[in-house]
């Protein structure tokens, strides 16, 4: 014989049927037991109301046995429209719609009901007034209730959260700030609660959106929010230009009001990602960059179908690259890089958020050329994209014989395979580092440079050697801005290593774009310069990013200037002394007329020169890369004094 406790088992174990103790949502049999209890109430209120009046009831059945009857049809069109399938405390217009539909189909029920009996038998069963009182106070009695559940909760929530929800408004009254503040006010576990809409609007107090003020805009943005009760505000990102987002975002500040970005949300994937969606408004948000336009058919034509290489796949730019590349139906896109960790997760990454995409991992040290050989000769390459490089210009400075093995002797390894192959175009990615350069990476750059350039003029030579060149890309490994975002999260103080240093920046999607469109103007032997914009000094950056962390510079965050590191120079340039530059159809790009040298010369120094960083010799290794770049001079580096010694003397010194 069973356990009388094995019957009950099912109400308080484990994942159970009826999941009485589930705390996120009452089980729907509870639902709909509350929903009876309610129309019973209700009944009895009809009673209560209609016994002091002249109406009486019909006696063919007892009141009980009616009351019973109209209970089980409502019951039945509860069922019928599932009015208790939704979530009480997050109840909408449709799980109101359900139970208006639900009265509306009892009350009908039993009036047809009533008129058809009353053919038959001449008789009646129901008032008809009782019908209509119970569909009227039923339904408002439900009503409350879910309306009180809903408050309540709301209520509580905000009691518990406290100080954590932060009142917001949204500046702007178009569709898409609307549309945000509708998504805030439906969802109830967000962080934030709406008071209202900033317009500039000249009339927009007299009225309101959503059930919240519009308040227009006084004299500016700073003197309107100085006298709100407000936390924060949100701006969507295309709504407004780098120059006005840089307005709203001072003029908070100077309130100690934070700024969050939010997306358009028809970029938004799923409604949970609201949370996500809403941050904080980030330095990367406010540079004043245009958007950049580029010709996707040309682009399409040019990758469509094609087998593509990507070095440094892995990488900032190698990955975004590949990305890019994947919107335009490849028909292979071979991934190579020497870093594991990295490829690996690229590896996942693109499998989850690119299944159409037909890649292959491969990992592999570029200045290996027998490794390189095996992978020209196993995949018909169309096109390639080089970005495999070293490029952290203090660890090159203290190793320079690593940065002729990587972005000298393994960008000669792909350029001689790339002809060997006839691979139709061999874009290089490099720098504005390579430009007059004063240290080892910038130098091994430059030196890359020149190299497939010079090559291009070679007989016999096939492929488009095709150079694109910019400066920092914010985000990319190893950055400044990640490198300030970690310091002010320990609390400072954040490094500068000069006050009057500046830097040209520029984001990774608009370098890759850029990237794509030049490779598709060369017809080789061109090195293409990016439109940088404006460039930033780096001690406003570190600046406005502790703002933007709602601290004060020097007060909260300190900032201590370090000094310029080995090899770096106070200003970037993208163009030589001895280039000039030619206009193309992007407005973005344009040509850099660069002298190019003579291929054989070049080939015999470099060959000279991944000699010499066989053997570990620093010093030669530097001297011979000035030789072969004659404008690299070096600053702030243990190899300044190379810069005064003939290079016949200090081959002589290093033997």
């Amino acid at each position: 014989m069973k356990s009388p406790l094995k019957y009950l088992k099912p109400f308080y174990t484990g994942d159970n049927r009826l999941k009485v103790l589930d705390k996120r949502y009452l089980p729907r049999w509870i639902v709909v037991l509350i929903d009876a209890s309610l129309s019973i109430v209700s009944l009895f209120l009809v009673y209560l109301i209609l016994l002091g009046t002249p109406i009486f009831f019909h006696k063919i059945i007892s009141i009980p046995l009616q009351g019973l009857a109209i209970l089980v049809v409502t019951l039945f069109y509860f069922y019928i429209f599932k009015t208790y399938s939704g979530i009480i405390r997050h109840s909408t217009f449709t799980d109101i719609l359900k139970l208006v539909i639900s009265f509306f189909s009892t009350a009908a029920t039993l009036i047809i009901f009533n008129i058809v009996y009353y053919q038959i038998f001449n008789d009646k069963i129901f008032i008809t007034t009782s019908i209509l009182l119970y569909m009227l106070l039923s339904f408002t009695i439900l009503l409350l209730f879910r309306i009180g559940v809903k408050e309540s909760y709301h209520f509580l929530k905000n009691v518990a959260t406290g100080s954590l929800v932060k009142r917001v408004m949204i500046i702007g009254v178009d569709d898409h700030s609307i549309s945000l503040g509708k998504a805030l006010t439906t969802e109830s576990n967000l962080p934030f609660k709406l008071v209202g809409f900033l317009s500039e609007e000249s009339d927009s107090k007299k009225y309101k959106i959503l059930g919240k003020y519009v308040i227009p805009l006084k004299n500016s943005l700073s003197e309107t929010v100085a006298d709100l009760d407000i936390d924060g505000v949100l701006i969507i990102s295309e709504s407004f230009s780098g120059k006005d987002k840089n307005k709203i975002v001072e003029d908070c500040l100077m309130n100690n009001i934070e700024v969050f970005n939010v997306p358009l949300l028809e970029q938004w994937n799923k409604k949970e990602d609201i949370r996500n969606k809403i941050k904080p408004i980030q330095i990367e948000d406010l540079l004043e960059r245009d958007t950049i336009n580029i010709d996707s058919e040309l682009i399409k034509n040019d990758l469509e179908g094609k087998t593509i290489l990507v070095t440094g796949g892995a990488g900032s730019i190698g990955s975004e690259i590949i990305k890019q590349i994947a919107e335009f139906n490849p028909k292979l896109v071979v991934i190579l890089d020497q870093a594991e960790s990295t490829l690996h997760e690229l590896d996942i990454f693109l499998k989850l958020n690119y299944p159409n995409l037909n890649f292959i991992i491969e990992l592999a040290n570029i200045s290996n050329i027998y490794r390189l050989g095996l992978l020209f000769s196993k995949y018909e390459f169309n096109i390639l994209y080089h970005a495999a490089a070293y490029k952290h210009v203090p660890l090159i400075e203290r190793n320079p014989h690593e940065a002729i093995y990587v972005n000298i002797l393994g960008t000669v390894n792909l350029a001689i395979l790339a002809v060997s192959y006839e691979i139709k175009k061999f874009v290089l990615i490099s720098t504005d580092k390579a430009v007059n350069p004063t240290n080892v990476m910038g130098a091994s750059k430059r030196a890359a440079e020149m190299y497939v350039q010079s090559l291009q003029n070679e007989k016999g030579v096939n492929t488009s050697f095709i150079t694109t060149r910019f400066g920092n890309v914010l985000g990319s490994s190893g950055s400044i801005i990640p490198h300030f975002r970690k310091q002010i999260l320990q609390g400072g103080p954040v490094t500068v290593t000069h006050k009057d240093i500046i830097r040209y920046f520029m984001m990774i999607p608009e370098a890759c774009q850029l990237v794509l469109q030049a490779g598709t103007m060369g017809r080789g032997g061109e090195i293409y310069i990016f439109d940088m914009g404006k460039p930033i000094k780096i001690l406003e950056l570190a600046e406005r990013m502790i703002r933007l962390s709602g601290l004060v510079p020097y007060k909260d965050i300190d900032i201590k200037f370090i000094g310029l590191r080995p090899g770096e120079k106070l200003f970037e340039e993208m163009l030589s002394d001895t280039s000039t530059t030619q206009p193309t159809h992007h407005p973005k790009i344009m040509i850099s007329k660069v002298p190019s040298n003579n291929f054989e010369e070049i080939k015999i120094k470099v060959k000279t020169l991944i000699r010499a960083a066989t053997k570990d010799r620093d010093e030669e290794v530097v001297r011979l890369l000035k030789d072969l770049v004659p404008e690299f001079i070096s600053e702030n580096s243990q190899f300044e004094s190379l810069d005064d010694i003939p290079l016949e003397k200090e081959i002589e010194k290093s033997s």
